[in-house]
């Protein structure tokens, strides 16, 4: 890694940004990181989209302050060629009343929005979403009088490869955008739907999820395997209204609907969920829902899924038929019951990027969440979603989704 001296900041024109204290990585190869995420998905793995590099960067350990009309100014820059994006986690977060962190793209085109004291939080952290460039300065400006107040690290940086869209396939044509008219009444649980990153490197889906004192508590649900952790808890990023804005139309998908952190509550081995809560609200104008869900022993006389599939924007399936209980990979029914198995998709499929997705019944709650299968489009494979009462039961999903203890095993969607 490469060090220049520090001498501009954003005011400055582009030839001063040039000295700016500059952290660099080389070119990746793409092509052999391709080949080894197409045999990690196979697996069933998380895919991923950023190769993570360590670092130690720290305005606390810098004299590197320029004086700005604001109060102080510190500025850092990091280049990586042919990068597809970057994404940074600071293992320390904690900014004082006035100081604000911006995070932009060198020729100024790509910009992440302002993070100020407001996105203080429980875990001291922060975790960026990503900034499509491969060359990018981190800006932090803070009032004369609280930069001793300070507290940032930056100890991660994501070197992207690859974007939402340009997983190691992209995602089949059988695939139906909810743009489409086919999921008209099911707008409500799409909009319960996201898009995650974890440790700013692995793509998976996950969802809002409702509880029986219907107060938008931000419970957030997604699969085991997606590997949030008391640990990676932290560096969850959701991305909401990553969809189509016509049926079929271009991939136009959005990623400024973002919220940043979570705190780890529970998870399941046997049905490969994992419930957390987000540190913040979603906003009220990202429309953002929260999913029903059923922890009784029934299971659907028809199935929805709603999910990213190949991390491509946002799509529907049907199963018109029953599902049955299964074990894992299992063909025979009810196995150990852990278990829900779409025998085969009516319409639509998923994909990898689909995992930690909800499976709805008929009535519009959630009975599960993407475990994995072999469905595709072009086959008529099974897909199995971790049981929804088998988490609420064993994994203690009701002490938080049931907080008031009301013995409730059905909600709706709000």
């Amino acid at each position: 890694m490469k060090k220049l001296a520090l001498v501009a900041t954003m005011s400055l024109s582009f030839q001063a940004m040039a000295a700016i204290d500059t952290t660099y990585f080389p070119s990746l190869d793409v092509q052999s990181i391709h080949d080894q995420e197409v045999s990690n998905e196979t697996k069933g793995e998380a895919p991923r989209f950023a190769v993570p590099h360590s670092v130690s960067i720290s305005p606390m350990k810098s004299q590197n302050w320029e004086k700005s009309a604001q109060g102080y100014t510190w500025t850092h820059r990091v280049t990586t060629p042919n990068a597809v994006s970057l994404n940074f986690g600071f293992s320390r977060f904690n900014l004082p009343e006035g100081a604000e962190l911006n995070i932009y793209s060198a020729d100024r085109t790509q910009f992440i929005r302002p993070f100020t004291s407001a996105d203080n939080n429980v875990n001291g952290q922060l975790w960026t979403p990503v900034i499509m460039s491969d060359d990018v300065v981190i800006e932090l400006t803070v009032p004369a009088n609280a930069v001793s107040e300070v507290e940032l690290e930056l100890t991660q940086v994501g070197q992207g490869f690859r974007t939402f869209a340009q997983s190691t396939m992209k995602s089949g044509s059988c695939n139906i955008d909810v743009a489409c008219e086919e999921s008209k009444g099911w707008e409500d649980e799409v909009n319960s739907v996201g898009v995650i990153s974890t440790g700013g490197s692995s793509f998976c889906t996950g969802f809002m999820v409702n509880n029986t004192s219907n107060d938008k508590t931000p419970f957030f649900m997604t699969a085991a395997h997606c590997r949030i952790t008391s640990s990676t808890a932290p560096s969850l990023v959701v991305y909401w209204n990553y969809q189509t804005s016509k049926c079929g139309g271009a991939r136009d998908g959005k990623m400024t609907d973002f919220q940043s952190g979570s705190v780890h509550l529970a998870t399941n081995a046997k049905s490969d969920s994992t419930l957390v809560k987000m540190n913040t609200a979603p906003k009220p104008e990202w429309n953002v829902n929260f999913a029903g869900w059923d922890a009784t022993t029934a299971i659907g006389t028809s199935a929805v899924a709603i999910h990213h599939p190949n991390v491509d924007e946002k799509s529907i399936s049907f199963e018109n038929d029953a599902t049955v209980l299964a074990s894992y990979g299992g063909e025979t029914s009810p196995g150990d019951s852990t278990h829900v198995r779409i025998v085969d998709w009516d319409k639509g499929t998923t994909e990898p990027g689909s995992s930690g997705s909800p499976l709805f019944d008929s009535n519009h709650r959630v009975i599960g969440q993407l475990h994995g299968g072999g469905a595709a489009c072009g086959n008529d494979l099974s897909d199995y979603y971790g049981r929804f009462h088998t988490s609420y039961k064993e994994a203690n999903f009701k002490k938080f989704l049931d907080a008031a203890n009301t013995g409730k095993l059905t909600v709706d969607t709000i």
